[in-house]
């Protein structure tokens, strides 16, 4: 990456317009338009920035970026704007002197975004720390805050800033942001009931509906369609690349950041609904009976929802709009309004509530971001106004705009001579007095006190009787008619009298920048900027907690007859306090300048750039500067960059750098007339001097460069060679060294193969004689071992022969033996072999039979049923036999694995089988499903503690169940506890305890047939328990209960064997009454479930849906 040192270095163009060459108009705009044709879209004049609008994102703003220009000098790299922040924060900080930042330009030039530049650059140079990043945030953040309610569309610029903005932003000793004072000028409030043709009202209308969430909306009384709002344009509603939904939610956030309070942001979120709101309200013609006209709402609707919002009473703001009452010393006089003096009533109260909204929100962006401590501070300016503005049609603003440019061009020349001046004195330069345009006639033509144009427009607007705009002109016509910087049509001058371009109702001034034509329709009406009474003191009557605020001449105790300074007053006031203030500061410029009116890139047009350039007074700037010395320089860069040029001076100087400048300009023979020496700068008249220098320079730095080069290449020669030696050297060492190797390596074989072929003759020769000795001793081994063998075949032949004839006499002797016996028992065989071969034949088969259950055996389950075939007819019994002892014994071993408590289940299972199997339908689906007793855990569940303690007795079964209620036939939640000696009732909810009944003073429990789960609790007559009758109840686990209660029952020593009734009717006693119920299949209208209906006093009817 290449390193630039200067500004000079690889210039496109030329970067600093001072050192232009020629200078004239069209040479300006071609060097402008050449940088910009490379992305090169900041150039300087001096110390001035110009910056082009490149309308696209450029990679010139990267954090590297900050800090490439960081601690920097001003001249030392590319022009950039970063450039200018560094130099005017260094000055501020390093100094100690204020800075102000002046951004001038026309709409769409890009100033905001300049300005958003500076602030960044500022925030990422400064310190660093939790306190300074929340300061630094919180100014940053206040950009977002303005935008919203103080830019909006306009056919230059999407995001046009409609109010001019000047922060000074505070900074302690060491440079770091302290906080900040926002001052706003000039808000066009005009634009809230008006917009021209392909433009938008502020963004923060259409980015409320746009992006507030719908519960907002409706707390606001909005909708979201535009075209339901008078003061919207429809047009240009929608801007292509412009989020307004995302925007809102940015503003919002910016508002928390910045300190706003959320009962702050709905105020203002109301006060800009109001607005909307105001502008739909629409007027109607009415005639009194005395001639006079008189207007009324037409609808009262929108007027409602408004007063709502800002709690006002209807019929006070009602009449406001109606009536107009203008009081004098001691009397009052009410009039009526007619349609068009309502309209404008309602419009000047939209822009005065919106413009005071908006002069608020900067108050209360001060309060946040203002400064803590009370010591002295560092102060930097930042100002982001109007540019010169030249319409077709230019009216009261445009007046009042080029007015403070005309003021910022007069301080700016006045700064900048003053800037030169001081250097050429401080310098020891002689000054010589610059000849220039000063537009300080032009400043007193508007601002004179007695005869300037605002004098005059205020003096209209105070008068009595009859004020027009005519007759204000007319007035200018007489005044100013002599004036050689007025035209008008109408003067007395005869050179405008056939002057067709100038209308009869205009008039014309003379501006720096060139010739204004304004209407001066509707001046006297803007400067008035007149709200009545009637409409302020209606606002302070609302119970609304900003509106007060923003209308405190409506309160009657404060009621004041004076009347409120002009709109054109303000504004004088305004600029000559902020003239006042930058003349106490440091000036730093940025003029912006914008390539085209289309808004897209890589297009220039030379006409608007030139239009530009002429009023914002560029050729000038660069006149003045040009008017001394065009260049100047400190003695060390400037040695440093030449000194190669002089072969005193190069390559180092050993004495003063000035001395050293000397040196170089005598050996260079520059005419003395072309500069001249500073105390510490060297100052060069004419450009094509430093050009000269420039390209003796350039050509010097080539000559070096070759010189440089061959040397170079002759040490790397040299080096190459050297190295060449070298490698020779030490190959020719390794290669004899290689050699040495190979011949002892030669010789080291041969002798390895003599020795080897000696050793091998030696080992053979010992190796035979070894061998022989072996082989006589083998054959000694071999003969004894044959020897040997003879002996052992001998031997046994003689053992198998001895041993073959004991076996002959055994064989001989067994069938002898035999043959006896077989003699002894053949008479007693024929009688009875029949006998004993079936005995021998059932035993076999038997034995068969038993040996063949063992493999073919059932399972140990004892309700597998299965049981191998018997295979013979005769086995019938015993196979019978034995599978139900099989059976009893396997039933024997399943039980031995049993439990007490696994025992006791199957016994209840065997007990509510012989109760309820085939009587109760609910049975089947019961005998899978286990006892479990304590359904609720009552002995863990903390929820039940205080009742499971009032329990004397282990708890048997616990769960909830539903007790009936013979009114309604409805069930109400009860807890279901049975222990040895009692049941208890007791409430889900509290636990406490409801009915606690013996088990004695049960007799019976009845249940239907159904598929139900209700049974009735009968107890005995004349009992405690019986006062208030028996129990209905309704429960999922029927079964599991009337079973305990029967096991219980019939376990208890005091109490008789429990009845279970198994009926679909039975009676019930209800304290004195018997109530029947009757259970009856059908379809019930709750779903599946089964219900319970009274029919009548005596009557309960139960609904069990039918079972498929």
């Amino acid at each position: 990456m290449e390193v630039k040192t200067s500004l000079l270095d690889n210039m496109i163009g030329v970067g600093d317009m001072v050192l232009l060459e020629p200078l004239s108009e069209d040479s300006f705009i071609e060097n402008l338009r050449n940088r910009f044709d490379h992305n090169e879209i900041y150039t300087y004049i001096g110390s001035v920035v110009i910056s082009m609008n490149p309308y696209r994102s450029l990679p010139i703003f990267t954090p590297d970026k900050v800090e490439e220009y960081r601690n920097r000098n001003f001249y030392e790299l590319s022009p950039h704007i970063y450039a200018l922040a560094d130099e005017a924060y260094r000055s501020l900080r390093d100094q100690d002197k204020d800075q102000c930042i002046l951004i001038t330009g026309e709409s769409g030039a890009g100033k905001t975004e300049a300005s958003k530049l500076v602030m960044s650059y500022v925030a990422a140079v400064c310190g660093k720390g939790q306190e300074v990043n929340k300061v630094k945030e919180q100014l940053l953040q206040s950009n977002p805050v303005l935008e919203a309610f103080g830019n909006a569309k306009t056919v230059r610029n999407d995001n046009s800033s409609r109010f001019g903005k000047y922060m000074d932003i505070e900074f302690d000793f060491k440079g770091d942001p302290l906080g900040g004072v926002i001052s706003n000028y000039l808000l066009e409030k005009s634009r809230v009931v008006k917009q021209p043709r392909g433009e938008r009202n502020f963004h923060v209308f259409y980015q409320l509906l746009s992006g507030a969430s719908d519960d907002t909306l409706k707390k606001l009384k909005l909708d979201r369609d535009f075209s339901k709002y008078n003061y919207l344009s429809l047009d240009s509603a929608a801007v292509n690349g412009l989020d307004d939904a995302a925007n809102f939610r940015t503003v919002r956030n910016a508002m928390q950041i910045v300190g706003f309070m959320e009962d702050e942001v709905q105020s203002v979120l109301e006060l800009v609904a109001a607005v909307l709101k105001l502008g739909n309200i629409e007027f109607k013609p009415e005639s009194r009976c005395n001639g006079t006209d008189e207007s009324r709402i037409k609808d009262k609707n929108d007027l409602k929802e408004m007063c709502e919002l800002l709690g006002i009473e209807q019929s006070v703001l009602e009449r406001a709009f109606s009536y107009r009452t203008v009081e004098a010393k001691l009397e009052k006089v009410s009039t009526t309004l007619n349609v068009s003096q309502a309209y404008y009533a309602r419009d000047a109260l939209a822009k005065n509530l919106y413009s005071r909204l908006f002069s608020w929100l900067v108050t209360r962006i001060n309060e946040s971001i203002k400064a803590q401590t009370k010591a002295r501070h560092k102060v930097m300016g930042v100002l982001d106004i109007y540019g010169f503005e030249i319409f077709e049609e230019n009216s009261f603003e445009q007046f009042i705009i080029n007015y403070c440019n005309e003021k910022l061009q007069q301080i700016f020349i006045e700064l900048t001579l003053r800037e030169e001046q001081e250097e050429y004195i401080r310098e020891g330069i002689e000054w010589t007095n610059i000849e220039y345009f000063n537009n300080a006639i032009i400043c007193d033509l508007i601002e004179n006190h007695q005869n300037g144009i605002l004098a005059m427009l205020d003096e209209e607007c105070l008068r009595p009787g009859t004020v027009t705009d005519e007759t204000f002109l007319d007035k200018l016509n007489t005044i100013c008619a002599e004036h050689q910087h007025f035209e008008s049509r109408l003067s007395k001058n005869s050179k405008f009298l056939t002057d067709h371009s100038l209308p009869h109702n205009c008039f014309r001034i003379q501006h720096y920048a060139g010739k204004v034509l304004y209407r001066a329709e509707g001046f006297v009406d803007k400067n008035n900027d007149l709200l009545y009474r009637d409409l302020s003191q209606a606002m302070y009557k609302a119970n609304h907690s900003l509106i007060k605020q923003l209308f405190p001449e409506g309160n009657p105790a404060k009621v004041n007859l004076k009347r409120p300074p002009t709109a054109g007053f303000q504004f004088k006031a305004s600029v000559g306090t902020l003239m006042r203030n930058l003349q106490t500061k440091n000036p730093n410029y940025i003029r912006c300048i914008k390539p085209n009116d289309k808004k897209a890139s890589h297009i220039f047009t030379d006409s608007l750039v030139c239009h530009q350039v002429r009023y914002l007074g560029l050729m000038e700037n660069v006149r003045v500067r040009r008017a001394g010395y065009a260049f100047r320089q400190a003695y060390e860069p400037c040695l440093e960059r030449y000194k190669m040029l002089c072969k005193q001076t190069w390559p180092h100087w050993r004495g003063p750098a000035r001395e050293g400048v000397e040196v170089l300009m005598a050996d260079l023979q520059v005419p003395t007339e072309e500069f001249s020496y500073g105390r510490s700068k060297i100052f060069i008249r004419n450009p094509r001097t430093l050009f000269s220098l420039e390209e003796r320079r350039r050509q010097c730095l080539q000559d070096l460069a070759t010189l440089i080069q061959k040397i170079y290449r002759g040490w790397k020669c040299r080096c190459h060679f050297l190295l060449l030696k070298k490698s020779q050297i030490v190959v020719s060492a390794w290669y004899r060294r290689y050699a040495q190797q190979k011949k002892y390596q030669k010789i080291k074989s041969a002798t390895t193969v003599v020795q080897s072929y000696t050793r091998g003759w030696q080992a053979r020769k010992l190796l035979r004689e070894l061998k022989y000795q072996k082989r006589c001793k083998e054959a000694v081994t071999t003969i004894a071992a044959f020897w040997h063998g003879t002996q052992a075949r001998r031997e046994l032949r003689r053992l198998k022969e001895e041993a073959r004839r004991k076996h002959a006499v055994a064989v001989i002797w067994a069938y002898w033996q035999g043959l006896k016996v077989r003699r002894e028992y053949r008479k007693f065989f024929r009688a009875n072999a029949g006998k004993k071969i079936y005995n021998f034949t059932i035993q076999r088969i038997i034995q068969k039979y038993m040996l063949g259950m063992k493999s073919t055996a059932p399972s140990m389950s004892p309700i597998d049923k299965s049981w191998p075939a018997r295979p013979y007819r005769f086995l019938d019994g015993v196979h019978t036999e034995l599978r139900r002892i099989f059976h009893h014994w396997r039933c024997k071993k399943y039980r031995s694995q049993f439990t007490e408590e696994t025992k006791a289940v199957y016994e209840e299972k065997l007990e509510a089988s012989e109760i309820f199997k085939d009587k109760k339908a609910l049975y089947p689906s019961s005998v899978s499903q286990p006892f479990k007793g304590d359904y609720l855990e009552i002995s863990k569940n903390p929820k039940y503690q205080k009742l499971n303690s009032a329990m004397d007795e282990k708890v048997l079964l616990a769960d909830v169940v539903n007790k009936i209620n013979r009114a309604n036939g409805k069930g109400t939640a009860r807890i279901f506890l049975l222990t040895k000696n009692s049941v208890v009732l007791a409430d889900q909810k509290t636990g406490q305890v409801k009915a606690s009944v013996p088990l004695p003073d049960l007799t019976s429990v009845s249940v239907s047939t159904q598929s139900d789960g209700f049974f009735a609790l009968k107890l005995k007559e004349g009992s405690a328990s019986a006062i208030k009758g028996d129990f209905l109840l309704s429960s999922e686990h029927l079964i599991e209960i009337i079973t305990k209660l029967h096991r219980t029952g019939a376990t208890a020593a005091d109490s008789e064997q429990l009845n279970i009734d198994i009926s679909d009717e039975f009676l019930v006693q209800f304290k004195h009454d018997k109530v029947c119920v009757k259970f009856i299949q059908g379809a019930p209208k709750n779903g599946n479930s089964v219900s319970c209906k009274r029919k009548n006093n005596r009557l309960l009817e139960v609904s069990v849906p039918t079972t498929a």
